[in-house]
């Protein structure tokens, strides 16, 4: 009896779009994560590992959507083949199954290491950015849905007692906190 034909599919936001992945497939079952690959604390990628058997083909549209780190690209490849579970990189025309392929396997560890690599120069031009525009005097984050005089107004009230000063100033209970206690967007910062 010939397995199942699965699909992965991962974008790291809510706002992106899967469309462009493993078209054209006709798929018995896909599980989709919105998440980093950076970690494989994914709970698609968590359902769809205990859902392969032997004979299953895991059919992913590149390398760099399963895995962003080396290691964990061999783990989640020798786990699914240990499996008896086949994998099937569509962008990258690779797979691995029971018949290692020695090509295949050399081709796997440099992909893994240009798709850790990528990460890693993603990580610095953020932190690089974020560092020109604090040089720049901008200020980074959420803005301030308080202004200075409705915390003093929030300080005052509390003093004398008060609670659910949320609910009154139509804000969340963490932003109340955080304007008393002086830190996040109201560690003395202009709005």
């Amino acid at each position: 009896m010939a397995g199942h034909n699965v699909g992965y599919i991962r974008v790291s936001s809510v706002d992106q779009v899967t469309d462009r992945q493993l078209v054209d497939l006709v798929l018995d079952r896909v599980f989709e994560d919105k998440a980093s690959g950076s970690s494989l604390d994914r709970p698609q990628l968590k359902e769809c590992l205990a859902y392969l058997r032997q004979g299953d083909v895991l059919h992913v549209h590149s390398i760099d959507r399963l895995a962003r780190n080396l290691m964990d690209l061999q783990q989640l490849v020798a786990q699914l083949v240990n499996k008896g579970a086949s994998i099937h990189f569509h962008k990258e025309r690779l797979v691995f199954g029971a018949d290692e392929d020695p090509m295949a396997k050399l081709l796997l560890h440099l992909m893994g290491a240009f798709a850790e690599f990528e990460r890693s120069l993603i990580r610095e031009r953020q932190r690089e950015g974020i560092a020109a525009a604090k040089k720049k005097g901008k200020r980074l984050g959420r803005a301030r849905v308080l202004t200075d005089d409705q915390v003093a107004e929030l300080r005052r009230r509390r003093e004398e007692g008060a609670s659910v000063l949320a609910r009154e100033f139509s804000v969340g209970r963490q932003t109340v906190y955080d304007a008393m206690a002086g830190v996040g967007a109201y560690a003395g910062q202009e709005n």
